[in-house]
């Protein structure tokens, strides 16, 4: 097991050079003038590149950061943030890119590594952090469910106050998910200042939730953005009813109006690229899809 682990690292590493390459050229490609906005690679599923390779392929890719996974199963092991996020920042660093967010599994302040996470991630720099979901419980009422939420926040947010960071919570489509309506978001964090407490604002989750109300959701928490996530879908009808099939980004039914409301809104932080259409790809194809997205993303917002 231990050969056939090396021979697939070694093949990775190897056909991530290749694309490394390949992308040089693809690179000139890249919008002149600096963007307000910083694009960054959400990593899941190129994570399995060495944190060096990684940085190289998204330097060359035209993005300004990452969005990086500091969660169980991601790049970074909560139980191994102090010894293992530092090199991964550190090889961002050496290609002049950031940790635009880390995407985290803190939920709240009893969890073991949320501290040491949260400090290491402060101390090398980083400015956010995705919160992992919160769920409903359906058969009870979802009112006192949102006041149980804000006391877990609320005792984050005095560590977000002393340590310098935002943390965002992302608007996600699920019938129990806490998030999936966008104005219970809004009950939590209206009353936190931004720099503490924002929305990880979702425009592919945002229409699949809300159709054709996103534009009054966007409105609703245009003050409280601290993220924008960008990716696509389309409705696909199955023999068991109707669901949402992931697609590159501009080919389904994510209104590119909302770029126009975007730049109106004159949000200057971080547009996170997500690919989730390509699962069981490999790195190779998710590499070019991440080019391909982010290039639909800048024509939208920089066009």
């Amino acid at each position: 097991m231990a050969l056939d682990r090396r021979s697939l690292l070694a093949g990775t590493a190897a056909g991530a050079a290749a694309l490394v390459s390949k992308n040089r050229a693809l690179a000139a490609d890249k919008p002149s003038g600096k963007s307000i906005r910083t694009f960054c690679a959400f990593v899941k599923y190129i994570q399995e590149l060495p944190y060096d390779r990684l940085a190289e392929t998204v330097a060359e890719l035209g993005f300004d950061g990452i969005e990086a996974t500091v969660r169980e199963g991601g790049h970074v092991l909560p139980e191994r943030v102090e010894e293992d996020l530092p090199k991964l920042v550190e090889a961002l660093r050496q290609h002049d890119l950031e940790v635009g967010v880390m995407a985290s599994s803190v939920h709240h302040l009893g969890q073991p590594d949320t501290e040491k996470v949260l400090r290491t991630a402060s101390r090398l720099g980083i400015k956010r952090y995705r919160m992992k979901y919160f769920r409903y419980d359906l058969s009870r009422p979802v009112l006192p469910q949102i006041e149980q939420i804000r006391a877990q926040v609320t005792d984050l947010v005095a560590m977000h106050r002393e340590l310098g960071l935002q943390g965002v919570y992302q608007n996600h489509a699920g019938a129990n998910v806490f998030g999936c309506a966008i104005w219970d978001i809004y009950q939590l964090i209206k009353d936190f200042a931004v720099e503490d407490l924002a929305i990880a604002f979702d425009i592919r989750h945002a229409t699949v939730e809300g159709g054709l109300a996103w534009p009054v959701h966007f409105n609703l928490m245009r003050p409280h953005l601290g993220s924008i996530f960008v990716k696509d879908f389309v409705w696909q009808r199955q023999p068991s009813g109707w669901n949402v099939k992931n697609v590159p980004l501009g080919e389904g039914q994510v209104d590119p109006a909302f770029a126009t409301q975007l730049k109106q809104s004159a949000f200057q932080g971080p547009v996170s690229i997500h690919v989730e259409y390509l699962h069981g790809a490999g790195v190779a194809a998710n590499v070019t899809a991440l080019k391909r997205d982010l290039a639909t993303a800048q024509k939208w917002l920089d066009g």
